[in-house]
């Protein structure tokens, strides 16, 4: 199976069917142990690519349970139209599906008048700390549920039980408000092609566990390692570092590409490149990728070195820095435009101020956006790959604010810190993207 090829060519996963078994077994324990064994009579819904080793352990899990599947149409607009049709039991999305779920459910609420609005918040609060006092969410508060939130249920078709996400982080909101209001299970899942999908998945019923995405399933081991270099300790009171995983659902290697193998299977653990920290209940969260390269919302992954060469390009900047949240759909950016360009094109342009000022400009911003819209487009750069906000910064990036190296090599975690209430501020304000 194929990865979804992120620095050039996709490469292929050498899977067994030993590797497939073995993870449906650990699963279908994981469920019988936490009592929402699934049946014969349990529906799924898949709408994502059969191409992709989510859906494809999912459907291979319902086939031996002699469950049924159903097919979306294709159109994501449809697509809460679809599970109202088929009414599935379980459902498995990516946090960019959900994200629109929670502001479907949002907005229909901020309409509906006042007094359904303040009913609806005190239902929502009641349910929410009846869910922290320990209560099953379908024990903590049954008449709200029937009352208020069974609107939400017969919106996502009437039987979910089960709401499985992965693929990109889910934000603790969204993941808080659907725990609560869509009276299902919401569980949030990690894993990799490597590791057949299905790595990590969160328990039910454990609010403790919002955010995280849970304890290794059975039939895996997991250790981390440290990481020195970006000052990740496995060994700290807080354990962190890079996620390895060793089983019989790991893959044997990359498909022609033995130097890509040797890279990441080390004495038989399985380096994931994604940096983790173990809870003290045993779950895991996710909290960095040790290669720079990252999903945005929609499960997209960016190379951003490859993008930093492209937009480098442009003359009117002397250094860039991509950055993308995997709680957000596009890209931002910070550059340094280079002083001589800028006066220049400020003097044609009849704007006044000195260098500092006219990196505070908002023509300056547009200006230089549209030149690395220009350049992208004309290297044929895919539309999330596109930097839709800039920040310009007078000063370059140095040393003494340790931002770079003594080779120059961009320290992403320091660049991350430094401009974090910046990016915070492009991405509040460009909430609402054009295309």
């Amino acid at each position: 199976m194929y990865t979804s090829g992120t620095t050039g060519d996709p490469k292929g996963v050498l899977i067994s069917n030993e590797s497939i078994v073995t993870l449906l077994a650990g699963v279908k324990r994981l469920l019988e142990s936490v009592n929402e064994a699934l049946t014969s009579k349990d529906v799924f819904l898949s709408y994502l690519p059969l191409a992709h080793i989510f859906d494809r352990v999912i459907e291979e899990l319902f086939i031996q349970h002699g469950a049924s599947i159903g097919f979306w149409r294709g159109d994501v607009k449809l697509l809460l139209e679809d599970i109202g049709e088929l009414k599935p039991t379980i459902f498995c999305a990516v946090p960019r599906v959900l994200d629109r779920v929670y502001s479907g459910l949002q907005q229909k609420v901020s309409t509906g008048g006042f007094l359904k609005k303040t009913l609806f918040n005190i239902a929502y609060s009641h349910k929410f700390n009846s869910m922290k006092k320990g209560f099953a969410h379908d024990e903590a508060s049954p008449i709200c549920d029937k009352i208020v939130f069974d609107k939400v249920r017969q919106g996502l078709g009437g039987n979910v039980r089960l709401i499985l996400s992965g693929a990109a982080p889910l934000s603790n909101h969204v993941e808080a408000f659907l725990r609560v209001v869509s009276c299902a299970h919401v569980l949030q899942g990690y894993g990799l092609t490597e590791t057949c999908a299905g790595t990590f998945v969160s328990l039910p019923n454990e609010l403790s566990m919002l955010g995280t995405v849970g304890p290794p399933v059975p039939n895996v081991d997991v250790f981390l390692e440290s990481v020195p270099e970006m000052g990740y300790d496995a060994l700290s009171s807080t354990p962190r570092g890079e996620i390895c995983v060793r089983g019989k659902t790991v893959f044997s290697g990359y498909y022609k590409r033995e130097d890509l193998t040797k890279e990441v299977l080390i004495d038989g653990w399985f380096h994931t490149g994604d940096i983790g920290e173990w809870q003290p209940d045993g779950s895991m969260k996710i909290i960095d990728r040790k290669k720079n390269i990252f999903k945005l919302s929609q499960g997209e992954y960016v190379a951003v070195e490859n993008l930093e060469n492209i937009y480098s390009l442009v003359s009117d900047i002397d250094s860039i820095w991509v950055y993308g949240s995997s709680f957000e759909s596009y890209l931002v950016a910070v550059a340094n435009p280079n002083q001589q360009a800028l006066e220049h094109w400020a003097q044609e342009h009849g704007i006044g101020g000195d260098f500092k000022s006219l990196c505070e400009n908002l023509e300056a911003k547009k200006f230089i956006l549209g030149e690395l819209t220009k350049i992208g487009k004309e290297k044929k750069l895919k539309g999330f790959e596109l930097v839709r906000d800039i920040h310009l910064d007078p000063e370059p990036f140095d040393m003494e604010r340790d931002l770079i190296t003594p080779t120059y090599k961009k320290k992403r975690p320091q660049l991350l810190k430094y401009y974090q209430n910046v990016i915070d501020n492009m991405y509040k304000s460009s909430s609402k993207p054009s295309a």
